[in-house]
């Protein structure tokens, strides 16, 4: 408890609060002590008046008017004059003299202290004004055993008062930092902890929320500081799959533009006919490579951006990919549907998920194509627990084994001749951007199809 943030809050607290009510506790306990020396004077003077009115009062009268004001004797002051007005046997010599005519705060707390913790004595002159113009002054002796115990008793009484009202201001204080900055911090701490464990899943990314002034400036630092981590985590990794692909392109490339060369020199020196069957070839060799070269260089300089996460009706979506495919299918025996309940919401980036659909419907398609035989491609969307799960399968020869085990690494996985082998591994970026997986379930003789789960909230 300690060595949290809340566990040391909690104790200075409680120190604090206690600090305080010490200091409310000595001045307390000093004025109790003056409100129980006046209140003998004043009994004092009311046994004297009662005692002067009469003249003459028995013993016993006159203890009992001493036992009642607490007090061994009384004198007054009058005209000069002073008057042993009560008196009765005193146990002991006096030790002390209060004089409450005259004094201040630190004069009574300083005697109240006195009192307290070093007693002098059991008997002790006290010294007051009269009331009501009794006289010039009062004098009376007390036993101060009594008003130790009564200011013990007060003490102990306004120490336990003190401690409950410290604990219950310092559990209230706790809950308090608790809910206002504890809380909030340890979310940071665990966006920070989750943002860790994947830096490339945009929804780790924090969302500024906080009212706090410097919390919210803390989490607008934090989510500035993940965003731009992120795309240069990105970038990073483009970059070092770029340079594992630099001599494989370099080779493929300088052997494409060799033979483009030669054709060149051929077709520069005769006028044969044969030029007319070599430049389709020369075309295709220089297509190749400008496609390879522009595929690589894209890849290379671009990084994709942070998905925008909105609610979109996914069936929309997948239908407007569908019947854009449709289209490019020309006279080939191809047929693309889709399946999914209607209205069937994702929250996810729209654009993102057209990209990554079409992306697979596309390859899909191109590699039905090949074969010039009929072919169906279906694409299918189901809501599974807290995930979405979209498949995209089709009826085609499936990949080759070289492909499968390199299907989404750039410049690697390529299974269409003179592609550069980088749709997959934008679409494995994507998917990875929203949290989610995309793998390959099957592709065999029966067809391909690839599974992509997203998170839905």
């Amino acid at each position: 408890m300690l060595r949290s943030l809340s566990g040391r809050f909690f104790i200075l607290t409680l120190v604090f609060v206690m600090a305080a009510e010490v200091m409310i506790f000595v001045p307390s306990v000093a004025r109790f002590r003056e409100d129980y020396l006046l209140i003998r004077l004043e009994k004092a003077q009311i046994a004297s008046f009662a005692l002067l009115a009469t003249d003459m009062v028995s013993e016993e009268v006159e203890q009992e008017l001493l036992e009642n004001a607490g007090v061994y004797n009384v004198i007054l002051r009058r005209d000069e004059a002073r008057q042993l007005v009560l008196s009765s046997e005193i146990p002991e010599d006096v030790s002390s003299t209060f004089d409450m005519r005259d004094t201040n705060a630190w004069i009574l707390i300083r005697d109240a202290m006195a009192q307290l913790f070093y007693p002098d004595g059991t008997v002790a002159r006290v010294l007051g004004d009269p009331q009501q113009g009794g006289g010039d002054f009062i004098e009376v002796t007390i036993n101060t055993v009594p008003l130790r115990a009564a200011m013990l008793d007060y003490g102990l009484r306004i120490f336990y008062l003190s401690a409950v009202i410290s604990a219950i201001t310092a559990m209230l204080l706790f809950f308090a930092v608790q809910r206002v900055l504890v809380r909030p911090i340890r979310g940071v701490v665990e966006h920070m902890q989750s943002y860790a464990e994947a830096p490339e899943d945009a929804r780790r990314i924090i969302e500024p929320s906080s009212d706090v002034t410097e919390l919210r400036e803390a989490e607008d630092a934090l989510h500035s500081m993940q965003m731009q981590l992120s795309q240069s985590l990105r970038q990073k990794e483009r970059l070092a799959q770029l340079g594992g692909a630099v001599a494989r392109v370099n080779h493929d490339l300088r052997n494409m533009l060799t033979t483009a060369t030669l054709f060149t020199d051929r077709i520069e020196r005769s006028e044969d006919p044969v030029v007319s069957r070599l430049a389709p070839k020369l075309l295709n060799a220089l297509t190749r490579a400008v496609s390879l070269c522009e595929g690589t260089l894209a890849f290379s300089g671009t990084t994709e951006s942070a998905p925008d996460l909105v609610r979109f009706d996914l069936s929309d979506l997948i239908e407007e990919v569908v019947e854009a495919e449709r289209v490019s299918i020309g006279e080939s025996p191809l047929v693309i549907e889709a399946e999914m309940p209607d209205g069937f919401e994702l929250h996810a980036d729209p654009e993102h998920m057209y990209r990554v659909i079409g992306n697979l419907v596309r390859n899909a398609r191109q590699a039905l194509q090949q074969t010039g035989q009929e072919g169906r491609i279906l694409v299918a969307a189901e809501p599974l627990q807290d995930q979405c799960v979209i498949t995209v399968q089709d009826n085609g020869p499936g990949l080759p084994m070289k492909a499968q085990e390199k299907l989404f690494k750039p410049f690697e996985g390529g299974v269409r001749k003179g592609g550069a082998g980088l749709g997959l591994a934008i679409v494995d970026e994507l998917v990875r951007g929203h949290g989610g997986q995309i793998r390959l379930m099957k592709s065999d003789e029966t067809g391909t199809a690839f599974e992509i789960r997203l998170p839905q909230s």
